[in-house]
C-alpha cells in the first residue's frame, strides 16, 4: 500500500507570523489587546541574531542611539553633585510604613542638601521623590521603556526616560553619593548588588550602601554570613559594605557623616 503523504498546509504547531499593521489604528487595536508584549530596544539589542534576522547588520548603527542616551542623561543631570539615589519596590502603597519611611528619609535628606534620585516610577520611588518635594530638594527621576507602560510619579523636578537598562544604571552610580535599598523585587537586587560589586572590586570608590527595614532583609544578610561568606566566596570586610538600619534619621546620619568625612564617591 503506497503511503500518503502529509499535507504541509494542514500541519498543527506551524508558527504563523502576526500580520503587520498597516496603519496607526490598526497599531492602537494591536497595543490594547491582552497579553499584548511592547518590544522594548532593550531586547531587540541583547537577543541572540537568527540567520534571516534583519537586525543583524544593524546592532553596529544602534550604538549611537546609547550614545545619544549617554549625552542625554550627562547632559541633565550634570548639576547633581549631592545626589543619593533610593531604590524599592514599585507595588508599595502609600498606607505602606515602607512608604512612609522611604518619604521621611528623603524629606531628611532634602533638608542636608542632597538631592534624590529614584527610578520615577510608583511605590517608594514615589515616596522618596515626595519627600524630596517636601523639602524643597531637587527630585530626579530616571524612569525606563518597559513592555509595561509606568508612568513617572507627580514629584519630579527632572525627569528622563531612558531606552536602555545600561545607561540608566550608569546615571544611577554616576550621580550618587549614597544608595538606600529598601525592600523591593529582581529590580531592586540588581542595583543593591551591582554597586556592592563595584565598590567591592574597586572600579568606584567606597560610598553608603543603606539597607532598610531589619526584618525584610534579614534573610538575605544571614544567607551571605552562614552561606558566601562560610563558602570563602567573599571576604569578611565585604560585609562591611552595607548598613543596615530601621530608623531614617540613623540612615542620612549616616549618610551625612560618611559624606562629610570625604569617604563618599563624588569623584567615581
Amino acid at each position: 500500500m503506497a503511503k500518503t503523504k502529509p499535507n504541509k498546509s494542514k500541519v498543527s504547531g506551524a508558527v504563523q507570523k502576526p500580520v503587520v499593521p498597516k496603519t496607526v489604528a490598526d497599531v492602537k487595536k494591536r497595543q490594547q489587546e491582552p497579553g499584548y508584549w511592547h518590544l522594548t530596544d532593550d531586547e531587540v539589542l541583547l537577543r541572540s541574531p537568527e540567520l534571516e534576522d534583519e537586525y543583524r547588520t544593524s546592532d553596529s548603527w544602534r550604538v549611537f542611539r546609547i550614545l545619544g542616551e549617554f549625552v542625554t542623561g550627562f547632559d541633565h543631570l550634570a548639576t547633581i553633585t549631592r545626589g543619593v539615589s533610593i531604590f524599592g519596590s514599585a507595588r508599595t502603597h502609600p498606607d505602606d510604613e515602607m512608604y512612609k519611611a522611604a518619604q521621611e528619609t528623603a524629606r531628611l535628606l532634602g533638608e542636608a542638601d542632597f538631592e534624590i534620585i529614584t527610578g520615577g516610577g510608583p511605590g517608594i520611588m514615589e515616596a522618596a521623590n515626595r519627600g524630596a518635594h517636601q523639602a524643597g530638594a531637587v527630585s530626579v527621576g530616571c524612569n525606563i521603556e518597559l513592555p509595561f507602560e509606568q508612568m513617572p510619579n507627580p514629584y519630579l523636578t527632572k525627569s528622563l526616560t531612558f531606552k536602555y537598562f545600561m545607561v540608566r544604571k550608569t546615571m544611577f552610580i554616576k550621580y550618587s553619593n549614597a544608595y538606600v535599598i529598601f525592600p523591593g523585587g529582581f529590580g531592586t537586587m540588581d542595583e543593591l548588588f551591582e554597586a556592592l560589586t563595584l565598590i567591592q572590586t574597586r572600579k568606584i570608590r567606597n560610598f553608603p550602601v543603606v539597607l532598610f527595614g531589619s526584618q525584610y532583609w534579614q534573610g538575605l544578610l544571614q544567607w551571605l554570613t552562614s552561606t558566601m561568606l562560610n563558602e570563602k566566596n567573599i571576604n569578611p570586610e565585604d560585609l562591611g559594605l552595607i548598613h543596615l538600619t530601621d530608623s531614617p534619621n540613623d540612615a542620612v546620619d549616616f549618610i551625612v557623616k560618611t559624606f562629610n568625612s570625604g569617604v563618599s564617591n563624588v569623584a567615581k
